[in-house]
């Protein structure tokens, strides 16, 4: 019997230190977490839903990130977190969140570092923000999961923030019981606050505090150059990288007082007309008047707190972090149709269209981005729209960064990505790399996403992109062994390479730097 009570008593402590070696428990300012093994990533420990900040609700609606309240015991981190107040606007969007809430500040962590309590500080870090045009989006997203990173020994960190008129609502109320003075960027500032938490609480994951990147793609990236550009986040980092957007030129912030004017106009809407009123409001009435309020932004704004001059100016006089960055946009950041309306594609409807779009700028933008034949059309169309809505924000970030000295270093991304599974049709494949296509290739994510048809190519392109950027986040550089060589922009604009991602991946000359510098006062399309 007492064999067989020991036997019982060996079992049961085995299982328990099985059980503890796959739900890793780390130890952070606020209390204890559990993650668990990663189902995909054996080798990978994840921690999900954890928060960073308090739950901004009640009388914390519209007021900067405050500190989670410790907890007893060990909490588990096992799920996602709420995703953030948004309405259903990207059908590309594969959620694996809880239903939208005000309650949303959490953020995920993936390590490859083996835990034991002891905190490891070795790794490097990637903070990762997520798209969506400050709209929707949510750290959960497929496409954002950091295993495939982590396996290549890469702590990666996915982060909440606050949308829409949650997140960036201006008011005069507001900035007037601020001690900043400051409304809006609610959003923005979740980012910093969440970058602080890592700073202060990575190493118990394996991750070296000195040693973090952030990146992030569309609203994502330029959440990133506001925060290599603000006061409360620029010397917190160790890397940027950006993926198709910058805060700058035709997405320069708005003056906080015009922001608040439009803020009071949104609250008279809603016969809330005082702060109070409005912290009243139930969530969803405040998400559904978002959804009916036309021509209302919620935009960026220079608060003078978060950000005290538009992040270009910032750039400019070199006073932005100064660190290495990745940077690039897609051959397809916009269709053709938005200059060419639903008519064909042909030179005289290229220039009717550029003369709707920008008036007497139209024929200096036609010399700039030429169509003589009418083949020549669909891509000239397509670069004048790509270029003003995101290519050359994104360029113009580059640019001031590469000025300064920092390693800068420039992508063009043109792999046309495949048909639907489900695509049986034999129309032509698009022009073009989509805004967002390479955001699965970048971060090693292909088979997170079954939409797609992903071929042997795609595989090889995924491979080269996820190198560089894990490359980039280990060393600043993102040449490795395997990888053709990415040269490093010139602080000589007559010098200046990009590297073109595709099948065939190779530095090239960069022709639309002169270009850019040319169009740069002309463009922007209303």
């Amino acid at each position: 019997m007492r064999a067989r009570f020991g036997l019982v008593l060996l079992l049961g402590f085995v299982a328990t230190m099985a059980n503890a070696a796959v739900d890793p428990v780390v130890s952070t300012e606020a209390g204890k977490l559990q993650g668990v093994k990663d189902a995909t990533a054996p080798s990978v420990q994840v921690f999900r839903g954890v928060p960073f900040a308090a739950p901004p609700v009640g009388n914390l609606r519209w007021q900067e990130p405050q500190p989670v309240a410790p907890w007893a015991g060990v909490r588990p981190a096992t799920d996602f977190g709420p995703r953030c107040m948004q309405q259903p606007l990207y059908s590309d969007m594969m959620f694996r969140s809880p239903p939208p809430s005000e309650d949303c500040l959490y953020l995920n962590v993936w390590t490859p570092a083996h835990l034991d309590g002891k905190p490891k500080g070795k790794l490097p870090v990637l903070v990762y923000i997520y798209g969506g045009g400050f709209m929707a989006g949510d750290s959960s997203e497929k496409r954002y999961d950091g295993a495939a990173l982590a396996k290549r020994g890469i702590v990666v960190v996915t982060v909440n923030y606050r949308l829409g008129v949650f997140g960036f609502l201006s008011h005069p109320e507001l900035s007037a019981a601020s001690p900043h003075h400051a409304s809006g960027n609610y959003g923005l500032l979740d980012q910093a606050s969440a970058l602080a938490w890592v700073k202060r609480n990575i190493a118990a994951f394996g991750g070296d505090p000195d040693r973090i990147t952030i990146g992030g793609e569309s609203a994502g990236s330029m959440s990133v150059s506001t925060l290599m550009a603000s006061p409360l986040s620029r010397d917190k980092i160790a890397g940027a990288i950006g993926e198709s957007g910058a805060i700058m030129q035709k997405w320069a912030p708005t003056p906080q007082a015009e922001a608040e004017k439009a803020g009071a106009a949104f609250a008279a809407t809603l016969k809330a007309p005082t702060l109070a009123e409005l912290r009243a409001l139930p969530a969803e009435t405040l998400l559904a008047a978002q959804g009916k309020a036309e021509g209302t932004r919620f935009d960026v704004v220079i608060d003078g707190y978060f950000l005290t001059e538009a992040p270009e100016v910032t750039f400019k006089n070199g006073q932005a972090a100064h660190v290495p960055l990745l940077v690039g946009s897609n051959s397809q950041e916009a269709g053709g149709a938005a200059i060419l309306g639903d008519g064909p594609a042909t030179v005289a409807n290229y220039r009717a269209g550029l003369k709707r779009a920008l008036g007497d700028k139209a024929d200096t933008v036609f010399a700039l981005y030429p169509a003589t034949t009418d083949a020549e059309v669909l891509p000239a169309a397509t670069a004048v729209a790509g270029d003003d809505f995101l290519g050359l924000p994104t360029w113009k970030w580059f640019d001031l960064q590469r000025q300064t000295g920092a390693p800068t270093y420039y992508y063009y991304y043109s792999r046309v990505r495949p048909r639907f599974v489900t695509d049986t049709s034999n129309s032509p494949p698009q022009w073009g790399a989509v805004h967002s296509a390479e955001i699965e290739y970048a971060l090693g994510n292909l088979d997170v996403n079954p939409l797609y048809a992903w071929t042997k190519d795609d595989r090889k392109v995924s491979s080269i992109m996820s190198g560089y950027f894990a490359n980039f986040i280990k060393t600043g550089n993102p040449n490795g062994a395997g990888l053709p060589v990415w040269v490093k922009a010139s602080t000589d604009a007559d010098k200046i390479q990009r590297q073109v991602i595709d099948v065939k991946t190779f530095s090239a000359p960069f022709p639309e730097q002169r270009r850019y510098q040319a169009v740069e006062p002309i463009l922007y399309m209303h």
